[in-house]
């Protein structure tokens, strides 16, 4: 018997579990098909970059199918919604996939337009993103022409892909204006709806006092309502008010629109609803979701991903061979934090642990954790080279596990 496997999605989540099952399977044993809308391949955690011309498009994007192994089915085309109750995947083309197994990895969608005055007069003129390509590329023009004034770097709500984009895109805008020698004629605000600069309250307090070590002032529990481009302010719910010259801004996110139109995948926003530690469907017992997509309460980040599918493509094999499910996933997450003039800080944390002082991988480590150094801004730019060729073909990182290890960390005192 072929078993059908079914993965919605090409990003960094699909590719990895798709390339993983091949591996495991022969092609009589499984036959694995990838859907996605187009064909290009981004490099997200390179987004970051493009803004202050430390990246070109062309280094972070790629073509989709060739990122996957030979002998998997690609198929570009919108989805139109997953009929669970049959096994089966519309598509926008008019075509119907059946699947034995359906693994989610759609990833999420910006939606700018769900927050008023947003895509409205400023748009892409004094208010950016940097979360998608044409965002990344026309805010690289806007700093490229910004001599002075006051730069507001917001998040709109969470949940939203890679959370500490944001401040590393504070840290780097305060290197890169004063590398051109105008810092002292810029004020740089970070603005969040958070109680404190990250959900994570050690990392928090470190990145809070990073942000007032560089003369960033941070304002927290904005909840924004309104993005007013012409008179360059953004207004919370309560009607506080920001005041801006160039806003970046990190829009609302929500599920792929066809979650919604599919009955019983996914919740309110989109996402689907998925076991933190199986990342099996609570439901349907033959779906899987990782990575962006899913309603798990850990970052979206991509080293999430990456565990998350070491950890479904086991269970996917299980589930196959009717065995019980590994309920191996933490939670276990990752980040390199850039803050500015060639250096960077790294956290390491799971459901249960918080980000701690310490070396990582190992006691050894090479890398410090929660702190400032220039070995971890060349990690953050080794793993480009990491993610195209070791993450996406789906091949184990040595000395790196899905769950975390607590070897090389400090525990705190307990507060008293």
């Amino acid at each position: 018997m072929t078993h059908r496997i079914v993965i919605l999605g090409g990003g960094t989540g699909g590719t990895l579990v798709a390339n993983r099952l091949r591996r495991r399977y022969d092609e009589d044993e499984a036959t694995i098909v990838v859907v996605d809308k187009d064909d290009r391949h981004v490099y997200q955690p390179g987004l970051l970059f493009v803004p202050f011309g430390l990246a070109d498009v062309d280094e972070i994007v790629k073509p989709r199918h060739r990122q996957l192994h030979t002998g998997i089915e690609f198929h570009q085309t919108e989805i139109d919604r997953v009929v669970l109750a049959e096994d089966r995947v519309l598509l926008s083309d008019g075509a119907t996939l059946p699947y034995d197994v359906l693994i989610v990895a759609t990833g999420v969608t910006l939606q700018p337009e769900e927050t008023e005055g947003l895509t409205g007069p400023g748009w892409r003129e004094r208010m950016f993103t940097f979360y998608d390509v044409p965002g990344a590329e026309q805010l690289s023009r806007a700093l490229n022409d910004f001599d002075g004034g006051r730069m507001v770097v917001n998040l709109v709500d969470m949940p939203i892909k890679c959370p500490v984009a944001p401040l590393e895109f504070a840290f780097l805008a305060d290197s890169y204006f004063a590398e051109r020698g105008i810092r002292d004629r810029v004020e740089l605000v970070y603005v969040t709806p958070l109680d404190g600069a990250f959900t994570k309250p050690v990392a928090s307090e470190h990145l809070a006092g990073l942000l007032s070590a560089k003369g960033i002032e941070l304002v927290t529990e904005f909840a924004v309502g309104e993005a007013d481009g012409e008179g360059g302010r953004l207004v919370s719910w309560d009607e506080r008010e920001v005041p801006f010259d160039l806003l970046v801004t990190v829009p609302l996110h929500g599920g792929a629109p066809y979650v919604e139109r599919s009955e019983g995948l996914g919740d309110e926003l989109g996402f689907v609803t998925t076991d933190p530690s199986t990342l099996q469907s609570p439901t349907h017992p033959n779906v899987f979701a990782l990575g962006d997509a899913t309603n798990v309460p850990i970052s979206k980040a991509g080293s999430v991903t990456h565990f998350e599918g070491e950890a479904l493509t086991e269970n996917v094999v299980r589930f196959l061979a009717g065995q019980e499910l590994s309920a191996s996933y933490d939670g276990h997450a990752n980040c390199f934090i850039e803050t500015g003039f060639g250096k960077a800080l790294l956290i390491d944390f799971n459901y249960e642990t918080e980000p701690l002082p310490g070396r990582f991988p190992t006691a050894l480590g090479p890398l410090p954790l929660l702190k400032e150094s220039r070995l971890n801004h060349l990690g953050k730019l080794m793993f480009q080279w990491l993610y195209w060729h070791a993450l996406l073909p789906g091949r184990d990182i040595p000395g790196i596990s899905p769950a975390m290890s607590t070897s090389g960390k400090e525990r705190l005192p307990e507060p008293v």
